[in-house]
């Protein structure tokens, strides 16, 4: 009778255990997020770059967060190369890139693109006491572009009309280092992050006439069930104000 008695106690608590058990792993599951896997190539202030205390920030990197919150995902953000990030949609390494990246028609026919969020232009820049008023003052230098931009597509297209050699590196940054050191005369830059080195390192610059700018828009890869959610969250944000915002507190500065 008292083995049985025991035998009976023993199964409650085993039940009772196996019960808890499992509510703790469904919980678990149920408080786990998404994860949405955004790559990035953060030498391109103010759209997306480090702070003091090495986080990504940025009009790009906040306007991530908030298309994440929308869709109730977990933003986590990896840095590389820009010529690195269309390979890394294509083998679906990232779910989604944000760099300031135009949607040109060259990079459709790899990637699939949102709607565009934002418009800029490009702009040559030079150190100032260089005379860059236009064009024709490009003749006989070596202007710098990064490497895997719209800019590097641009560049290669004007240099036999305007008689300039192109020269290609990694970032922005390295553009701006090589700039200061005179191992390039001009560097050809998106506007809005070339109008931000003006201010700060005192360059002088002037705007490509001859560009029209398809607009910077968010990459997928091919077929990515995630284009149509996310175009309706950047219609949202156009209708509500948060792109407005985002360009006001990113941006204003730079206009």
């Amino acid at each position: 009778m008292k083995k049985t008695l025991l035998t009976l106690v023993g199964i409650v608590l085993l039940t009772f255990l196996a019960a808890c058990n499992a509510g703790e792993a469904s919980s678990t599951k149920k408080e786990e997020k998404k994860v949405l896997k955004m790559a990035t190539s953060a030498d391109f202030p103010p759209f997306e770059s480090y702070d003091e205390q090495g986080n990504f920030t940025g009009f790009d990197v906040e306007l991530a967060q908030a298309i994440a919150d929308e869709l109730g995902y977990e933003l986590k953000i990896q840095d590389m190369d820009f010529d690195g990030l269309i390979g890394s949609l294509q083998a679906k390494r990232v779910d989604i890139v944000l760099a300031g990246m135009s949607a040109t028609e060259e990079r459709r026919e790899n990637v699939d693109f949102s709607e565009p969020y934002h418009r800029s232009g490009e702009m040559f820049i030079a150190k100032a006491d260089q005379q860059m008023e236009d064009l024709s003052n490009l003749e006989g230098k070596v202007v710098g572009v990064q490497l895997g931009t719209i800019q590097e597509e641009g560049a290669e297209k004007l240099a036999e009309e305007y008689g300039f050699e192109v020269k290609k590196v990694d970032s922005a940054n390295i553009l701006v280092q090589e700039l200061n050191s005179n191992r390039i005369d001009v560097a050809y830059m998106d506007k809005t992050v070339a109008t931000g080195y003006i201010t700060s390192q005192g360059f002088t610059g002037f705007d490509d006439p001859t560009t029209s700018s398809p607009g910077m828009a968010i990459a997928f890869p091919k077929g990515s069930e995630l284009v149509e959610e996310v175009n309706a969250i950047l219609k949202q944000f156009e209708e509500d104000g948060t792109l407005t915002a985002l360009e006001d507190k990113w941006l204003s500065e730079y206009k």
